[in-house]
């Protein structure tokens, strides 16, 4: 009889593990892709229709995944719906990776008390230039801005960012890099510094302004900065210097890149 009632469960078993594994390709999808429809979910892990509702279901009672309408398509109808991963999911798909936030806020605290605010935005663009500074080269030599903004991502990806790059809803409007991920969202937002400094970093890489639309230290489900469309160049002409801007308010006109 024991061996029977052990034989039973075991199946059940056998399911909890198998739903615990889909849960955790859901949650990876959302996090490389963003918010994304139910069908396109289905579709990606080849999963019915009905079968992937019931992960996301019960990834949105537990916490992990919130709902929004999908942007204005302009078709009639009611608007799709969006899945998209909450900050406690965000957490739970880059689990282990990083210490606590904890700590750091606690030591850039330390560090603004110790020594101002100026140290605590050398601190940042010393991190940002960190990040991304063993891709340096591999950015500044692509063809042009959109591929620049391609390999950025990627760059940013290989840093645990879950970045994409693609072209703006507006035609000829430039390109919109997203991180869908930010392993310091909890740190930065109480210390708005490390997302300024990025964009200030990502504009001397991509050698023009850039504009910070969403972060997720704000709540975003992602960090969208728009890279604007490169212009033809005029025989000697130049583009102006190339600035930051986060909220649509120029940072650091007129600084030296290095």
């Amino acid at each position: 009889m024991s061996q029977g009632s052990a034989h039973d469960v075991h199946p059940a078993h056998a399911r909890s593990a198998a739903d615990g594994r889909t849960r955790d390709a859901v949650v990876r999808l959302l996090l490389e892709r963003g918010p994304t429809t139910a069908a396109t979910l289905a579709d990606q892990l080849q999963l019915s229709g009905p079968g992937v509702r019931r992960h996301l279901d019960a990834l949105c009672a537990e916490g992990t995944v919130s709902t929004r309408d999908a942007p204005a398509s302009g078709k009639r109808g009611r608007p799709a719906r969006q899945f998209l991963l909450t900050t406690s999911g965000r957490t739970r798909a880059g689990r282990g990776e990083h210490g606590p936030a904890e700590l750091a806020v606690a030591a850039l605290r330390r560090l603004g008390d110790a020594a101002g605010d100026d140290a605590v935005r050398a601190f940042a663009r010393e991190r940002a230039l960190a990040m991304v500074g063993a891709h340096r080269e591999h950015i500044v030599s692509g063809a042009d801005r959109a591929e620049k903004a391609q390999r950025l991502a990627g760059a940013l990806t290989a840093e645990g960012y879950a970045a994409t790059s693609r072209g703006a809803t507006t035609s000829g409007a430039g390109e919109q890099l997203c991180q869908h991920h930010c392993p310091v969202a909890d740190v930065a937002a109480e210390f708005p510094q490390l997302c300024e400094a990025e964009a200030e970093v990502f504009a001397e890489l991509l050698g023009t302004h850039v504009q910070r639309l969403a972060t997720i230290a704000r709540g975003d489900a992602a960090c969208t900065t728009h890279v604007p469309a490169q212009r033809a160049q005029r025989t000697g002409t130049t583009e102006p210097p190339s600035a930051a801007t986060t909220g649509g308010a120029p940072k650091n006109q007129g600084r030296q890149v290095v």
